[in-house]
């Protein structure tokens, strides 16, 4: 009696696991075309946040050898260049986007976009992805932030400072961490950029 109890549950189980893992997997392919169409959506928003001027973003830039620029750089394994896109206006190329992610951040990985105009002035800065301490490093997150890369120049690496230095960003009061991974992850956009003019 005891044997047949076990061997119904066990049926029951299977039964249950199947039907479950059956239906993870009709919600999955249900949900993954919209899922990316929404990730296009953000990445297009993203571009044009960062590069108002254009209006074409498809062209993508070989970022095959972005681990030897950032080598070079002195930012190998501190940020990653994830993707390289040319901004384009009226079919004419306007300068570069690209997508970063440094692995500096006080709460782990912060990703996102720079725009570099073909002048070799920063037009902009877009987060896609912070998790970064309320109040102090989400700050990193702000027009007021985020605004004092807009034209800064790419011909050398940005610098921060805690002093209020002309020329430079003005640290987070408080996250020195969150405004260092921000400058090292626009600087990887920024060696990018440099490589293929």
């Amino acid at each position: 009696m005891k044997k047949n109890t076990i061997l119904k549950d066990t049926i029951h189980i299977t039964v249950i696991t199947l039907v479950a893992g059956f239906a993870l997997g009709l919600v999955n392919e249900i949900t993954k075309e919209p899922i990316a169409h929404q990730e296009e959506l953000a990445k297009q928003e993203a571009c044009q946040a960062v590069f108002a001027e254009a209006d074409d973003f498809t062209e993508t830039i070989d970022i095959s050898n972005a681990p030897a620029i950032l080598e070079e750089a002195g930012l190998a394994g501190l940020a990653d260049i994830n993707e390289a896109l040319v901004a384009k206006s009226g079919g004419e190329s306007v300068g570069v986007v690209v997508t970063v992610t440094d692995h500096e951040g006080y709460g782990g990985d912060i990703q996102f976009t720079v725009g570099i105009s073909n002048e070799g002035v920063v037009t902009g800065i877009s987060i896609l992805s912070i998790d970064e301490t309320a109040g102090l490093g989400m700050k990193a997150d702000t027009d007021e932030f985020k605004s004092q890369f807009v034209g800064m120049s790419a011909e050398q690496p940005i610098a921060y400072t805690k002093t209020g230095e002309e020329g430079k960003i003005d640290a987070i009061s408080g996250a020195t961490v969150t405004t260092n991974a921000m400058v090292n992850g626009a600087n990887a956009a920024i060696a990018l950029y440099n490589s293929i003019q």
